[in-house]
């Protein structure tokens, strides 16, 4: 037979290609099926994302870390939805804290809540890491109020805080919405002025904060440093204010 090689098994060429994403590629099949690797990784990943959406936020094991960032001590508050099914199927529950009274107000320059959102997994594993870069990279004449925690929280969670606080620009550190690739990713909204009734047009998103293979957190600092700088600037965030700083310089 001209050109076959017999008794070797052909290189995988997708190899190389999926060293380098975290995305599904080159999966090859079996029959009419994938490869039985190929299905028990899915099946991992699919177990990997519930649990990052429905383990409960372990708040007694981020209070020590959130502590020793030094910006006083962390306030602890739930949302209106009462638990975690309430929570996924009323988004409305989720985006106001039962209640303000017990935060004090300052009128720091920025504020920081940290939302479980959809990935408990992100927060725990991300959450103080990103808080102290954030709070390296801050420009040193600006005031930071102490660390709120919210459980059963969305991101308009901080609108009402943010606004009992006094702050002028809040920071909404959440666990993003898991994929079948990534379970633990963190995203930063930024709000100027926040207030009830802000809409998503009026936020700045950092997104796909995990690594190695995501965003960095001082990379993901810096922007949202140099978007609190905006801000305060233009006198509003959202879609009218960009990052102007550019992307990094590739190594070498």
């Amino acid at each position: 037979m001209t050109g076959a090689v017999s008794g070797r098994i052909p290189a995988d060429p997708w190899a190389p290609l999926r060293a380098t994403t975290q995305a599904r590629i080159g999966l090859g099949r079996a029959g009419m099926s994938l490869p039985t690797r190929a299905v028990l990784e899915l099946q991992a990943s699919l177990s990997a994302a519930r649990d990052a959406v429905h383990v409960p936020l372990d708040v007694d094991a981020l209070l020590p870390g959130l502590t020793g960032l030094g910006l006083g001590d962390p306030i602890v508050l739930a949302s209106r939805a009462g638990d975690r099914g309430t929570y996924l199927r009323r988004p409305d529950l989720g985006r106001a804290p039962t209640s303000v009274d017990s935060l004090p107000s300052a009128g720091w320059d920025v504020g920081v809540v940290v939302a479980d959102g959809l990935s408990s997994k992100a927060v725990s594993e991300h959450a103080v890491a990103m808080l102290e870069a954030l709070v390296q990279a801050l420009d040193a004449d600006l005031t930071v109020g102490p660390p709120v925690l919210v459980t059963q929280a969305r991101v308009a969670v901080g609108d009402a805080i943010g606004q009992a606080m006094g702050v002028r620009t809040v920071l909404v550190l959440v666990g993003e919405r898991p994929g079948l690739s990534v379970a633990d990713s963190l995203g930063i909204y930024l709000t100027h002025e926040p207030r009830p009734g802000r809409t998503d047009a009026e936020r700045n998103c950092i997104s796909n904060i995990h690594p190695p293979e995501g965003l960095g957190y001082r990379a993901a600092a810096a922007t949202a440093a140099n978007l609190v700088r905006g801000a305060r600037a233009l006198g509003r965030s959202g879609v009218d204010l960009k990052d102007s700083a550019g992307p990094a310089p590739l190594p070498g």
